[in-house]
Protein backbone atom coordinates (compact mmCIF):
# COMPACT_ATOMS: atom_id res chain seq x y z
CA UNK A 1 0.00 0.00 0.00
CA UNK A 2 1.62 3.12 -1.38
CA UNK A 3 1.29 6.26 1.59
CA UNK A 4 3.64 9.34 1.35
CA UNK A 5 3.97 12.26 4.03
CA UNK A 6 1.42 14.93 2.36
CA UNK A 7 2.60 18.15 5.43
CA UNK A 8 4.53 18.47 8.51
CA UNK A 9 3.50 20.91 11.28
CA UNK A 10 4.54 22.25 14.29
CA UNK A 11 2.98 24.20 17.06
CA UNK A 12 5.57 26.01 19.19
CA UNK A 13 2.75 27.64 21.61
CA UNK A 14 0.22 25.50 22.40
CA UNK A 15 -3.25 26.87 20.63
CA UNK A 16 -1.51 29.26 18.60
CA UNK A 17 -0.91 28.80 14.61
CA UNK A 18 0.30 25.48 13.37
CA UNK A 19 3.93 26.19 11.17
CA UNK A 20 3.78 24.17 7.95
CA UNK A 21 7.55 22.37 7.83
CA UNK A 22 9.14 20.85 4.76
CA UNK A 23 11.46 18.53 6.97
CA UNK A 24 12.06 17.54 10.32
CA UNK A 25 14.75 15.79 12.43
CA UNK A 26 13.52 13.65 15.05
CA UNK A 27 14.84 11.93 17.81
CA UNK A 28 14.06 8.76 19.99
CA UNK A 29 11.30 9.33 22.52
CA UNK A 30 11.26 12.60 21.48
CA UNK A 31 8.20 15.07 20.00
CA UNK A 32 9.26 17.18 16.96
CA UNK A 33 11.75 19.99 17.86
CA UNK A 34 9.62 22.43 19.83
CA UNK A 35 6.35 20.95 19.48
CA UNK A 36 4.62 22.28 22.12
CA UNK A 37 7.47 24.00 23.69
CA UNK A 38 5.10 26.93 25.18
CA UNK A 39 1.89 27.07 26.96
CA UNK A 40 -0.61 29.92 28.14
CA UNK A 41 -1.13 29.29 31.94
CA UNK A 42 -4.60 30.38 32.42
CA UNK A 43 -4.74 30.44 35.73
CA UNK A 44 -2.34 28.96 38.73
CA UNK A 45 -1.25 25.15 37.42
CA UNK A 46 1.24 24.91 39.59
CA UNK A 47 3.62 23.85 36.86
CA UNK A 48 7.01 23.34 38.30
CA UNK A 49 9.24 24.53 35.40
CA UNK A 50 12.37 22.82 38.05
CA UNK A 51 10.51 19.66 37.82
CA UNK A 52 8.01 19.58 34.83
CA UNK A 53 5.40 17.26 35.00
CA UNK A 54 2.38 16.74 32.38
CA UNK A 55 -0.89 19.00 33.02
CA UNK A 56 -3.87 18.66 31.52
CA UNK A 57 -5.53 21.40 28.82
CA UNK A 58 -7.98 22.40 30.63
CA UNK A 59 -4.82 24.78 32.50
CA UNK A 60 -4.13 26.75 29.65
CA UNK A 61 -5.48 28.78 26.94
CA UNK A 62 -6.23 26.34 23.93
CA UNK A 63 -8.92 25.63 21.87
CA UNK A 64 -11.28 23.40 23.27
CA UNK A 65 -12.65 26.29 25.48
CA UNK A 66 -10.58 29.22 23.58
CA UNK A 67 -11.67 29.50 19.72
CA UNK A 68 -10.34 33.13 19.44
CA UNK A 69 -7.23 31.53 19.43
CA UNK A 70 -7.67 30.98 16.19
CA UNK A 71 -8.18 34.41 15.36
CA UNK A 72 -4.62 35.05 15.76
CA UNK A 73 -1.98 34.60 13.48
CA UNK A 74 1.68 33.51 15.04
CA UNK A 75 5.39 32.66 13.94
CA UNK A 76 8.05 31.16 16.50
CA UNK A 77 11.80 31.64 15.23
CA UNK A 78 14.08 29.21 16.40
CA UNK A 79 17.47 31.25 16.36
CA UNK A 80 16.21 34.03 18.44
CA UNK A 81 13.09 32.72 20.06
CA UNK A 82 11.21 35.52 18.70
CA UNK A 83 7.06 35.10 18.59
CA UNK A 84 5.31 37.36 16.97
CA UNK A 85 1.82 37.18 17.10
CA UNK A 86 -0.45 39.36 14.54
CA UNK A 87 -4.12 40.08 14.67
CA UNK A 88 -6.28 41.12 11.53
CA UNK A 89 -2.90 41.53 9.38
CA UNK A 90 -1.44 43.84 11.42
CA UNK A 91 1.49 43.20 14.74
CA UNK A 92 0.02 42.96 17.83
CA UNK A 93 2.75 41.88 20.34
CA UNK A 94 6.07 40.28 19.61
CA UNK A 95 9.06 39.14 22.93
CA UNK A 96 11.84 36.58 23.09
CA UNK A 97 10.18 33.87 24.56
CA UNK A 98 13.55 33.28 26.59
CA UNK A 99 13.70 36.51 28.11
CA UNK A 100 11.67 38.00 31.27
CA UNK A 101 10.68 41.12 29.37
CA UNK A 102 9.61 39.41 25.93
CA UNK A 103 7.56 36.86 28.17
CA UNK A 104 5.99 39.59 29.52
CA UNK A 105 5.21 41.24 26.36
CA UNK A 106 2.92 37.88 25.35
CA UNK A 107 1.79 37.68 28.73
CA UNK A 108 0.06 41.66 28.42
CA UNK A 109 -1.05 40.55 25.27
CA UNK A 110 -2.93 38.09 26.50
CA UNK A 111 -4.40 39.74 29.30
CA UNK A 112 -5.84 42.58 27.44
CA UNK A 113 -7.63 40.94 24.78
CA UNK A 114 -8.61 37.02 26.16
CA UNK A 115 -9.66 39.14 29.85
CA UNK A 116 -13.38 37.64 29.73
CA UNK A 117 -11.77 34.13 29.59
CA UNK A 118 -8.77 33.76 32.00
CA UNK A 119 -8.86 32.01 35.15
CA UNK A 120 -5.90 34.50 36.95
CA UNK A 121 -3.10 36.24 34.95
CA UNK A 122 -1.62 34.71 31.75
CA UNK A 123 1.91 33.15 32.52
CA UNK A 124 4.07 31.73 29.47
CA UNK A 125 5.06 28.04 30.72
CA UNK A 126 7.94 26.73 29.54
CA UNK A 127 10.72 24.12 30.86
CA UNK A 128 13.71 22.29 29.38
CA UNK A 129 12.90 19.40 27.12
CA UNK A 130 8.88 19.43 28.32
CA UNK A 131 6.51 19.33 25.99
CA UNK A 132 2.84 20.49 26.76
CA UNK A 133 1.09 17.65 24.57
CA UNK A 134 -2.06 16.47 25.25
CA UNK A 135 -1.33 13.27 26.90
CA UNK A 136 1.65 12.58 29.10
CA UNK A 137 3.84 10.48 26.43
CA UNK A 138 6.33 11.90 23.83
CA UNK A 139 4.42 11.46 20.41
CA UNK A 140 4.01 11.96 16.89
CA UNK A 141 0.59 12.80 15.96
CA UNK A 142 -0.65 11.44 13.14
CA UNK A 143 -3.80 11.94 10.76
CA UNK A 144 -5.00 10.04 7.61
CA UNK A 145 -6.36 12.39 5.01
CA UNK A 146 -8.43 9.65 3.69
CA UNK A 147 -10.52 9.42 7.07
CA UNK A 148 -10.63 13.47 7.19
CA UNK A 149 -12.43 13.10 3.68
CA UNK A 150 -14.38 10.75 5.48
CA UNK A 151 -15.67 12.94 8.25
CA UNK A 152 -16.65 15.52 5.32
CA UNK A 153 -19.21 12.87 4.44
CA UNK A 154 -20.16 12.49 7.76
CA UNK A 155 -20.57 16.24 8.64
CA UNK A 156 -21.60 17.26 5.12
CA UNK A 157 -18.99 20.03 5.25
CA UNK A 158 -15.46 20.53 4.03
CA UNK A 159 -12.63 20.40 6.91
CA UNK A 160 -9.75 22.20 6.90
CA UNK A 161 -6.89 19.44 8.10
CA UNK A 162 -5.33 21.72 10.65
CA UNK A 163 -8.78 21.26 12.82
CA UNK A 164 -7.18 18.57 13.90
CA UNK A 165 -3.36 20.11 14.17
CA UNK A 166 -1.51 16.84 14.06
CA UNK A 167 2.08 16.41 13.24
CA UNK A 168 2.09 13.94 10.15
CA UNK A 169 -0.72 14.04 7.75
CA UNK A 170 -0.62 10.79 5.28
CA UNK A 171 -1.78 10.12 2.25
CA UNK A 172 -2.68 7.24 0.51
CA UNK A 173 -4.37 5.03 3.32
CA UNK A 174 -7.56 4.13 2.96
CA UNK A 175 -10.28 5.61 5.71
CA UNK A 176 -9.52 4.79 9.51
CA UNK A 177 -6.68 2.22 8.11
CA UNK A 178 -4.50 4.23 10.78
CA UNK A 179 -6.62 2.38 13.55
CA UNK A 180 -5.39 -1.22 12.44
CA UNK A 181 -1.91 0.01 12.66
CA UNK A 182 -1.66 -0.22 16.99
CA UNK A 183 1.36 -1.60 18.24
CA UNK A 184 2.80 -1.28 14.21
CA UNK A 185 5.79 0.17 13.56
CA UNK A 186 5.85 2.65 10.38
CA UNK A 187 9.24 2.94 8.12
CA UNK A 188 9.87 6.24 6.77
CA UNK A 189 13.05 6.15 5.50
CA UNK A 190 15.86 5.57 8.53
CA UNK A 191 12.69 6.79 11.31
CA UNK A 192 10.87 3.99 13.09
CA UNK A 193 7.59 5.22 14.73
CA UNK A 194 5.87 2.68 17.05
CA UNK A 195 1.63 3.57 16.58
CA UNK A 196 0.59 3.75 20.61
CA UNK A 197 -2.60 4.76 20.85
CA UNK A 198 -5.80 6.41 19.02
CA UNK A 199 -6.28 10.09 19.09
CA UNK A 200 -9.49 10.85 21.15
CA UNK A 201 -10.96 14.06 19.44
CA UNK A 202 -12.52 17.38 21.51
CA UNK A 203 -14.27 20.21 20.61
CA UNK A 204 -11.40 22.11 19.49
CA UNK A 205 -12.00 20.47 16.54
CA UNK A 206 -15.14 21.96 15.67
CA UNK A 207 -13.60 24.99 15.37
CA UNK A 208 -12.47 26.79 11.73
CA UNK A 209 -8.59 27.57 11.97
CA UNK A 210 -9.52 30.17 8.86
CA UNK A 211 -12.20 31.93 10.62
CA UNK A 212 -12.19 31.13 14.26
CA UNK A 213 -15.57 30.04 14.19
CA UNK A 214 -17.26 27.03 16.48
CA UNK A 215 -18.80 26.01 13.49
CA UNK A 216 -19.24 22.15 13.31
CA UNK A 217 -19.72 19.11 15.71
CA UNK A 218 -17.35 17.02 14.91
CA UNK A 219 -17.02 14.41 18.01
CA UNK A 220 -20.56 13.94 18.45
CA UNK A 221 -21.18 13.26 14.46
CA UNK A 222 -18.64 10.63 15.05
CA UNK A 223 -19.84 9.21 18.59
CA UNK A 224 -23.47 9.19 16.57
CA UNK A 225 -22.51 7.79 13.39
CA UNK A 226 -19.44 5.64 14.03
CA UNK A 227 -19.56 4.75 18.14
CA UNK A 228 -16.44 6.67 19.08
CA UNK A 229 -14.82 9.85 18.57
CA UNK A 230 -11.28 8.70 17.57
CA UNK A 231 -9.68 10.26 14.72
CA UNK A 232 -5.73 9.73 13.76
CA UNK A 233 -2.83 7.93 16.24
CA UNK A 234 -0.04 8.69 18.18
CA UNK A 235 2.99 7.04 17.22
CA UNK A 236 6.52 7.22 19.07
CA UNK A 237 9.91 7.49 17.85
CA UNK A 238 11.78 4.62 18.27
CA UNK A 239 15.04 5.16 15.77
CA UNK A 240 15.60 8.62 14.48
CA UNK A 241 15.79 10.53 11.48
CA UNK A 242 14.51 12.97 9.07
CA UNK A 243 10.81 13.43 7.71
CA UNK A 244 10.31 15.27 4.31
CA UNK A 245 6.69 16.04 2.93
CA UNK A 246 6.65 13.66 -0.06
CA UNK A 247 8.86 10.61 1.77
CA UNK A 248 7.31 7.28 2.07
CA UNK A 249 5.52 5.53 4.89
CA UNK A 250 5.23 2.02 5.01
CA UNK A 251 4.28 -0.38 7.33
CA UNK A 252 6.18 -3.08 8.79
CA UNK A 253 4.43 -6.42 8.41
CA UNK A 254 3.31 -7.74 12.28
CA UNK A 255 5.74 -11.05 13.26
CA UNK A 256 4.17 -13.92 13.57
CA UNK A 257 3.73 -16.04 16.44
Amino acid sequence: MSAQIARLYRYPVKGLSAEPLSQVSLGIGQTLPADRRYAIENGPSGFDPQAPGWLPKIQFLMLMRNERLAGLQTHFDDDSNLLTIRKDGAVAARGDLETAGGRAAIEQFFAANFAPELRGPPKLLSAQGHSFSDIARKVVSIINLASLAAIEGLVGHAVHPVRFRANMYVAGWPAWHEFELLDRTLVVGDVRLKVVKRIKRCAAVNVDPDTAMRDLEIPATLERRLGHMDCGVYAEVIAPGTLRVGDEVAAEQPQLV
